[in-house]
């Protein structure tokens, strides 16, 4: 098979590691020739000439969901577009405990603190999660790992889902409950869910008004779930412990950039970051080793079984 040339926008050290390496391990070496580019690439009007021509034959996405017109642009011109399924859904629930733990025993503040020989515990006090109510909203594959994670904390654990698995929540012994239910019971509610129609600003200035008194908040699924702006004003008024987020719903200016000489012109965004009772992280939960192989293994894979097919087919490139 004739080496085909991938070009690879927005890439980062340790995806050119790990393609390399699935390359390699796959035997692709001499199948795909990738070029590592940082700019990332935006798929703007002017483009459309080149997806209409025959040089791009195959566009794919470094993740599981997707959001904006670009795949739909793509597809317009007749392109494959594949993504990866899954990765690893342990390494997104596990940071989502990893925020929490962090948040509730102010681990951020105390890290800090003993950096500068401050070696006081006011102000650091935090809660058992052992017996408190812990609700999950979206028990796909991510969340069924997280809900054995706090199932092992000895907490209780409600979910919602607009499939529900009753098998596994007998199995597991976790209980389904209406949004309203859980947004109302829950000491701790961790985001799940995927975004679509339904599921913008699922977490709204109502959803939020609903909650408990001093509970927390936790969202390593997708920015646009939880209404930025409401989350502010209700932390500002102190009604939560604490929110840490690895998402934000106008995340796609800052997070993967260095802007600690930059201004930054989001306000809501910086004061997130500000609020002694907030963490903030750049969008990392996928960030492992075995979710980084999974990723460059999955789509060099797609891309073998394409240019195969492309080849079996007889079509003209």
């Amino acid at each position: 098979m004739t080496q085909r040339r991938i070009l690879f926008f927005a890439s980062k050290s340790y995806d050119e590691n790990t393609f390399r390496a699935a390359l390699k391990s796959l035997n692709g070496q001499d199948k795909l020739h990738f070029t590592f580019l940082e700019m990332m690439l935006v798929i703007q009007k002017s483009w459309k000439k080149y997806m209409a021509c025959d040089t791009v034959k195959i566009i794919a996405l470094r993740s599981a969901g997707y959001s904006g017109s670009s795949v739909e642009i793509a597809k317009q011109y007749g392109l494959h577009v594949c993504r990866v399924p899954s990765y690893s859904p342990h390494a997104v629930a596990e940071h989502a405990v990893a925020l929490l733990l962090s948040l509730n025993r102010n681990m951020h503040h105390a890290f800090f603190r003993t950096k500068q020989h401050n070696f006081s515990l006011d102000g650091l006090v935090g809660i058992d999660l052992f017996g408190k109510t812990v609700g999950i909203i979206g028990a796909g594959i991510v969340g069924m790992c997280a809900i054995k994670i706090f199932l092992g904390f000895g907490c209780k654990v409600l979910a919602y889902d607009i499939k529900p698995n009753e098998n596994a929540a007998r199995e597991q012994g976790f209980q389904y409950v209406t949004i309203d239910e859980l947004l109302t019971e829950s000491d701790i509610i961790s985001l799940h869910a995927p975004l679509n129609d339904s599921t913008y600003h699922l977490i709204n200035r109502e959803a939020l008004n609903k909650m408990k008194f001093d509970a927390m908040l936790i969202n390593t699924s997708r920015g646009p779930l939880v209404d930025a702006k409401a989350l502010v004003d209700c932390l500002k008024s102190g009604k939560l412990r604490g929110a840490a987020l690895d998402v934000y719903e106008h995340e796609d200016k800052y997070f993967y950039k260095n802007y600690s000489q930059r201004i930054m012109n989001d306000d809501i965004l910086a004061r997130l970051i500000s609020m002694h009772n907030t963490i903030v992280t750049s969008h990392q939960a996928f960030l492992t080793e075995e979710a980084l192989k999974t990723i460059a293994e999955s789509i060099i894979q797609n891309f073998l079984e394409f240019f195969n097919q492309l080849q079996t087919d007889g079509v003209k490139e």
